[in-house]
This record gives structure tokens, sequence and C-alpha cells, in this order.
């Protein structure tokens, strides 16, 4: 879910997202999963013998035995390797219903793609103090590890099945669906959504429509074959947020509008660490993707960085990291670049990149369907009556988690739009409207979440697919 440029300064406190406690969630026990290289999950330790490893009848030659081939070792796979089927886990169900926790009984999750860290802080990769710090993180890392594998299985089925014609509404259910299944937290019982399942609102922007865009109920708006739409969803297991995004479309004239970003949020990656100045990330970003061009309806388009968006830190229970929280520019000049802040060990960031083929800025429009209560909001006495029932709503199933409109139908709720928009004007909940570039425009999207470790930086969302 998108950060957008603030007025004022970015806060300048750190935020360690290994902090804070909440009831555990099904399925997520303190064990560590399996860092480094590890084998396929699910394959057996012994290997088979290759054809011909013993003799075949009429197969020899004057009375000798045909020789044996030679046994090749079995490869292990790179840390952050998810294996072929892009989930990293077999026997999952089409559409994805099995428990992920089944698939991996022993809570030993795929692990992220691990990365060094270089320079000032290579000394990081064998510091047995680091090694010791990241030990102490097991259960942080397993549930964590847990909400990117969920994120993998959906996606990956996902970008299978969604096609021209579906509706948008469709389309957010079935990713919605996978997650609660996939997590075991169906959000229906009060309070269940806290433990795990879905951490914000499907996210199918449109085009020249950047980003918070999810279908309201009665929405009839279908995916059309010359859509570029920006699929962003998250997962959440105890809180811990897993936000990862990428971009569909399926015509082969915006291949290089989704390279660009695709590179930029690499780019971005490859330049997040311990120590890093925010403002440098956003430099290298913007280099990478405006190295594209790319040529639409027989027009050629520079591709622009969204200057007023931006990455940021995630920390438990909070999308953008709470009011201590930190973003990640997309450009060099940006004001959320100005303070000079750098990363630090122990937090959690989304590295998300947006380009247009438009002005490369955006601004509120459309129907609002994204919300979230803020954190530490003000106790503000509330005349209207549905507001309150509703704000006890939102404490018991959401607490500061982002929510739509559609999961307060799926709720009960009724006749709420009046007490929502209270809360809105006290201060209480935050309204997320659509995020825009100028019409005609394309816009596209990439996201991972990293978690910087004592002693490796993680790409927890990697997958076989980006």
């Amino acid at each position: 879910m998108t950060a957008v440029t603030p007025e004022h300064e970015v806060g300048n406190l750190s935020l360690n997202g290994s902090k804070g406690d909440a009831p555990k969630a099904n399925g997520a026990a303190g064990k560590n999963g399996t860092a480094g290289d590890s084998l396929d999950p699910g394959s057996d330790d012994d290997d088979e013998a290759d054809d011909g490893d013993e003799p075949q009848n009429g197969q020899q030659d004057g009375g000798a035995a045909k020789k044996k081939k030679k046994r090749k070792p079995r490869k292990k796979k790179k840390a952050g390797a998810v294996g072929p089927s892009g989930g990293g886990a077999k026997g999952q169900s089409a559409p994805p219903r099995v428990l992920v926790s089944r698939l991996f009984p022993d809570d030993s999750y795929p692990v992220g793609e691990e990365v060094d860290y270089k320079n000032d802080n290579a000394f990081r990769t064998t510091s047995e103090e680091k090694k010791a710090l990241d030990r102490v993180n097991s259960d942080f890392l397993t549930e964590y590890r847990q909400a990117a594998e969920v994120h993998r299985q959906v996606r990956k089925y996902a970008q299978k099945t969604i096609k021209p014609g579906m509706s948008l509404t469709e389309i957010a259910e079935l990713i919605e669906d996978g997650t609660r299944h996939l997590t075991g937290h169906m959000g229906l019982e009060e309070g269940d959504n806290i433990f795990g399942g879905v951490a914000f609102p499907t996210g199918l922007s449109l085009n020249h429509c950047a980003a918070h865009y999810t279908p309201n109920a009665g929405n009839k708006v279908t995916l059309q074959q010359s859509d570029v739409m920006k699929v962003d969803f998250g997962v959440h297991v105890n809180g811990r947020i897993v936000d990862s995004a990428f971009t569909m479309s399926f015509e082969p004239q915006y291949d290089n509008l989704l390279a660009a970003v695709k590179d930029a949020t690499n780019a971005g990656i490859r330049s997040a660490g311990i120590d890093a100045r925010l403002g440098e990330i956003g430099a290298d970003i913007q280099e990478a993707m405006e190295s594209y061009e790319c040529t639409i309806n027989g027009q050629t388009h520079p591709i622009k960085a969204i200057r007023n968006l931006n990455g940021h830190t995630i920390s438990q229970y909070s999308i953008h990291g709470g009011s201590a929280g930190k973003s990640v520019p997309i450009v060099k000049n940006s004001p959320a670049a100005s303070t000079n802040e750098k990363m630090e060990e122990g937090e959690v960031y989304a590295i998300e990149t947006f380009g247009s083929t438009g002005k490369g800025l955006v601004r509120d429009d459309m129907e609002t369907s994204h919300y979230a209560k803020i954190d530490n909001a003000p106790k503000t006495a509330l005349r209207v009556a549905s507001a309150k029932n509703l704000l006890r709503g939102i404490d018991k199933n959401f607490g500061t988690l982002p929510f739509c409109r559609r999961y307060l139908d799926r709720l009960g709720h009724e006749k709420y739009l009046l007490g929502l928009n209270h809360l809105v004007q006290a201060g209480i909940v935050q309204d997320y409207p659509p995020l825009v570039d100028v019409k005609g425009s394309y816009t596209a999207q990439f996201e991972h979440t990293i978690l910087l470790r004592p002693n490796v930086k993680e790409v927890i969302s990697r997958g076989d697919d980006y």
C-alpha cells in the first residue's frame, strides 16, 4: 500500500520492525525458518539413481555389464529461491485453499532472497554477535516468512487466473479469499482478522490510476484487454505485514513500461541496507526508471518516476510505520529525501516504485474505498451514534490495519457512511482516495518487502515471478 509524500517533514525516529507483541497467529510457532541454502520443500534426502545404474537385460557386450553412469550431485537452491511452482510448496489447490502451515508443518517456510551487506557493513555477515541477535528474532522471521509464502502462492494463482473480462470485484475477492484460506483467518468472527489474513484492501488500479483503488459494493468495472492493472495486496501474520505489488498487462506495447518499473524497484532494493541514505536510494531508483521509454499506440513516451509517491517503513500492525515511519523516495529531489535520514538495523521497508507515461505526479480523485484508523488518534466525543458503533467494530476487527467499505459490508455493517465520514472528520480514521495521473496516461508499480536483519538483508517477498 502506497505512501504519498506529505506536506510536512518526514519523522526522524527509527522504527524497529521486530518490536511489539500480540497473540500468536494460527500456525505461527516460534521456530525459525531455514536460513541460507535450502532444498525444495517436500524433497527427499536421498537422490534417485540415474538410469543405467544397474545392468539391463539384453544390454551386455561380450558378457561385460554396461558401465554405470556417474551419479550427479544434488543441487541446493540459493537462498530466496522458492521452487519451480513460484509458491514454494507442493500440494496447493486451485483455487488456493490449503493452509500454508499444513504445507510446512515444521514452520520451516522458504527464506526470502538473502543479500550480504557490503562495504562498512560487510562485517555483519560473519559477526557472531549479529548472528546471535538474528537468532533472537526467530518468531519474527517465522511469521514474516509464513506471510510471504502466502503472498507468493496467492499471486501465483492470481497471475494465472486473471483475464480480461473479469470484474474488478471478482479479482479482488479471488485474491482476498485465497489469502484468508491460506492463513486460516477468514475474518468473519470478531477479532479474527487481527491474528492474521488480509493486511489491507487489494489495490486494483487501472491505467492512469496509480494506487489506492479497490471496488466498492456495486462496482461494475471489468478488466479490458488494453488495460494496465496494478495489483497491490498485503498479507499479515500476527501483524507482520508483507506488502508486495506487481503490474499486469495483456499487450506487448506496455512491456517497456513494466520493465522500467521492475528494474527501478530492484535498483532500490540493491541500494537499500543498514546506513543507506534514503535520498540516495531515490536517486538510484529514478536513474534506473528514467533510462527507459515506451511506444504506445504509435507514440513514444519517456517513463517518469511518480515523484510524490514513496516506499515506506512497515511496523507491526502499521502499514506505513506509524508516526515514526520513514518514507523512501523514488526521485532524487523529493521532500522525503531532504532530511538525510538513513535506514537502520531492524527496520522493515516496502520498496515500491511507480512509473508513468504522464506527468509523473498524482492527485486524489474518484470515490474513496481505503480507510485506516490513525494510530494514537485523539479521543473525541462522538455525537453520531453510527460513528460510535462503527469505531467499536473497527477496533475489534482491524485495529490500525487498513480496511475498505467491502470489508465493512462483509461484517454486516449497514448504513455506516455517515458514521465513517464523521470518524474521518474527527481525525480518528484516515481516508485514502485513489491517486491518479493525467487521463490517457499509463502507470505501473512493482514492490517488495525487505527486512534489515542484523547480519543480512532479506527480500522477504521475492519469488520466481518478480
